[in-house]
């Protein structure tokens, strides 16, 4: 079996214009097709990401065979230069090249692809509802007064979720975001983001876990800060409360909030990942499947997480393709904790980019048993965005 045919998709949604999926799907000279996705789907990056997977596969997929995953996946990490520097664009690439090939071997031997990783760990995934800040229904809303962030809280709950993520931070009291939060909050700040806390707390009652994000966006001092409101409301963890240019943020952190340290999305393989799990300061890891190298990279963190009890919950926040992928991931692994639904995810323009719509039941998911991940890309759709053909 060889490469013969690779598309790349960089999607534009009309209905959401700042939503911007990156899909490929690898052919192969015996009719079977992968597909993966690229973990850009939101702010900058995704045309970039777009543009390497098209130079990747013409320098490294063409006429090879797509079952030597661990050679290929070496090559675009020593061949292209750029992969042994690390970084989001060259590592989008290589994930999604890396998810399809997976899913070319899964579908040629008849298997999903949790099989090819080790079989079942895990059936039923424990599933949170992400980013009520975003609101949790058909249409995204920022919201900004307590009581929506409770009832954003309570729509969840009403679907079977029994764990929530939110940023209470993300939004001041006038509705804007603003992205520099390394300043000493003020007490109007921190009097605001505790009421919205409480508000979600107060609704679900305290057998719900909250999970609080930070976006990476505070610095050292005000991530303590905001700490404090954390461990009020005994969340289940402290995500991406610094950000990782300088590791030693994190260890700070860790000492001084007594709530577990949650983060890992902007970690893109094995050599990122280890100060933080020799240090200790993650309790928590979320590599994304979409940017820490696809199947063959991240099963490697989860195991070498593994290796420091560190729990694993994969950061999911993209189109259909990156929810199933990660399904095959988190049920194949020992260490895994818990599984992301992005609001997103929920959203009409994102769901129908794929023939399949994988949602939880009652705040559960299970892996699909098809072969490969078990999902197709919804060419009606898909075809309306740009769409380049390497041969």
């Amino acid at each position: 079996m060889k490469v013969n045919r690779v598309e790349v998709f960089d999607i534009h949604c009309p209905d959401r214009p700042a939503w911007t999926p990156v899909f490929v799907r690898i052919h192969t000279d015996e009719g079977i097709s992968g597909v993966g996705e690229a973990g850009l789907a939101y702010d900058l990056g995704h045309s970039a990401a777009a543009a390497m997977i098209k130079e990747m596969a013409d320098a490294f997929l063409i006429g090879h065979d797509p079952f030597q995953t661990e050679k290929l996946w070496s090559r675009m990490l020593r061949e292209s230069f750029w992969g042994l520097g690390g970084g989001p664009v060259v590592y989008a690439a290589m994930s999604a090249i890396d998810t399809a090939l997976w899913d070319i071997k899964g579908k040629a031997l008849g298997l999903p692809v949790y099989q090819l990783l080790g079989g079942k760990v895990n059936d039923k995934l424990r599933t949170y509802a992400s980013q009520l800040q975003f609101d949790w229904d058909s249409e995204f809303k920022a919201l900004v007064h307590p009581e929506e962030y409770a009832e954003a809280a309570l729509k969840a709950m009403a679907e079977g979720y029994d764990a929530v993520k939110v940023d209470p931070i993300q939004y001041d009291k006038n509705g804007n975001t603003y992205y520099d939060r390394t300043n000493i909050i003020s007490r109007a700040e921190m009097k605001l983001y505790r009421a919205r806390m409480q508000a979600i707390r107060e609704a679900v009652g305290d057998e719900v876990d909250i999970i609080f994000e930070c976006h990476s966006l505070p610095g050292a001092t005000s991530a303590i800060q905001i700490g404090e409101i954390a461990e009020e409301f005994d969340c289940m963890y402290y995500e991406e409360p610094v950000n990782y240019l300088n590791h030693s943020l994190h260890a700070k952190v860790a000492d001084k909030v007594a709530v577990p340290i949650a983060g890992g999305e902007r970690l893109y393989n094995r050599w990122g990942v280890r100060p933080y799990l020799e240090d200790q300061s993650i309790d928590v890891l979320q590599p994304d499947l979409g940017l820490c190298g696809g199947f063959t990279e991240t099963k490697k963190v989860c195991d070498y997480a593994d290796i420091f009890d560190v729990r694993i919950q994969a950061h999911v926040c993209g189109g259909p393709v990156a929810t199933a992928a990660s399904l095959h991931l988190e049920t194949a692994i020992p260490n895994f904790l818990i599984h992301e639904h992005h609001t997103y995810a929920i959203k009409k323009w994102n769901r129908e980019l794929c023939i399949q719509d994988p949602q939880p039941k009652n705040g559960f998911f299970q892996v699909s048993e098809e072969p490969g991940i078990g999902i197709e890309l919804n060419d009606e759709v898909i075809m309306r965005s740009q769409r380049v053909e390497i041969k």
